[in-house]
């Protein structure tokens, strides 16, 4: 399997700590990757160094057999999307301009079909005018998600099948809504587009991958499927947790994870698949722009 991206014995040296230590990870296209640990474990580090965002003090990071930080970054952005862990918005853009943004400089009806199946994959069909800081945090968080599901369509049909990495994206979700990212991210995988995504959840994290990366300290301790990946040991070397694994503490306490998402009317909830339309490249005169991750 040629990797989409991959890290070789990558260390990150960052004021004298080290937040990487001699972590090796390759990860094939349209696979989904759940990385979890502990605060502080290095994983946004990790994120920011497949992404081109730091370089490596030691090691190697390869997108697409590249170094991310050799490409252009209008063609980076076409090969990889980043949702990043917060997002501060200091302007009074709409709904429907952030999601836009996902498509660089590109513009047209068919860009307006992306937007439109994108707010509809996160449940904010009928939010493309309203202002973002009006919206709670949940809801901002969805715009910035079909934002990258817009970036991540334009550059799939630009270069192929893209990269997918996000920092905590469930983190002020509810439980509707984290299935619903879970679905959209699977359809994307579906076509071939590789999926990182930070979670904390371990409930999800088992139902969102197939894979499981488990850092701690800097280091990489586990990396299989959920039911190899999330055991008793881990739990206890990398998250000081006892006896945690298929076991309720309490007869009468929950243990709850849903599967999928029902509308009212009964109707499961997933991805749209419509195939993606053709969109026309920028004109090469349009004046330079940045790209939004």
């Amino acid at each position: 399997m040629n990797a989409a991206i991959e890290a070789t014995s990558l260390s990150i040296l960052i004021g004298g700590k080290r937040l990487l230590d001699d972590v090796s990870l390759s990860i094939g296209a349209g696979e989904m990757v759940a990385l979890v640990g502990t605060n502080g474990a290095g994983k946004t580090t990790l994120l920011r160094a497949l992404s081109g965002e730091i370089a490596a003090s030691r090691g190697s990071v390869r997108l697409k057999g590249d170094d991310p930080r050799s490409y252009h970054p209008r063609e980076l952005a076409l090969h990889r999307a980043v949702l990043s862990q917060a997002i501060t918005v200091a302007f009074p853009f709409s709904v429907a301009d952030i999601v836009r943004m996902g498509a660089g400089e590109r513009r047209g009806l068919a860009v307006e079909s992306l937007v439109d199946q994108a707010l509809d994959q996160v449940d904010l069909q009928g939010f493309r005018e309203r202002i973002i800081g009006s919206l709670s945090g949940g809801e901002q968080q969805r715009v910035h998600f079909a934002r990258i599901l817009v970036q991540v369509a334009c550059g799939e049909i630009a270069r192929g099948p893209g990269i997918m990495l996000l920092d905590e994206p469930t983190s002020s979700l509810d439980l509707r809504h984290q299935i619903d990212l879970v679905a959209a991210a699977r359809q994307c995988a579906a076509r071939g587009v590789t999926v990182i995504a930070i979670l904390h959840d371990l409930n999800l994290a088992a139902l969102f991958a197939k894979r499981i990366a488990v850092l701690s300290n800097g280091r990489l301790a586990a990396d299989g499927p959920p039911g190899q990946a999330i055991n008793d040991r881990m739990l206890r070397d990398a998250f000081g947790v006892t006896d945690a694994v298929g076991r309720v503490p309490d007869g009468d306490t929950p243990f709850v994870l849903p599967h999928f998402a029902r509308k009212a009317s009964g109707t499961t909830i997933g991805c749209t698949s419509k195939p993606l339309p053709e969109i026309e490249p920028p004109q090469e005169q349009s004046p330079p722009g940045q790209d939004v991750e």
